[in-house]
């Protein structure tokens, strides 16, 4: 199976929990993902900082099928600048109806993922293209 067809999975999951168990529970789901099966990433972000993070998403989408997406590390935080997401073009491509909430799951487990790790994290955008931002916690003086 072409590793894009994992995105079918992905979608067919999430309509199917949206759909028998509501919203709220597909949340749950998604904030469970980045908190408990993520465990090992958010502890590889939690100790290698902003450097781990930029070397995650730069592999993670170096491996992705198609798409185009930046990965820059500066002054302590990462930009994911995803200009044509790999997921949603594979789904396109494949005239996949598309859960309506699809891209809230990279907001959802992101946020857990980076609240584990003590990091911020900010999505922009949807549908595609999207902005993602980590950063460091603002410590209290």
């Amino acid at each position: 199976m072409p590793a894009g067809d994992f995105y079918f999975a992905i979608n067919a999951t999430f309509r199917f929990i949206q759909d028998r168990f509501g919203e709220e529970a597909l949340i749950r789901y998604w904030e469970t993902l980045g908190s408990n099966f993520y465990a090992p990433l958010v502890e590889r972000f939690r100790t290698g900082g902003p450097d781990a993070v930029a070397a995650y998403w730069r592999e993670f989408f170096a491996n992705e099928p198609g798409g185009k997406v930046v990965v820059e590390k500066q002054d302590g935080k990462v930009e994911i600048d995803v200009q044509d997401c790999p997921a949603i073009g594979w789904l396109r491509t494949h005239n996949r109806e598309i859960v309506s909430n699809y891209c809230r799951h990279c907001h959802h487990v992101s946020t857990a993922i980076a609240e584990k790790a003590g990091l911020n994290f900010r999505l922009e955008g949807g549908g595609g293209t999207c902005h993602q931002t980590f950063s460091q916690k603002e410590t209290p003086p």
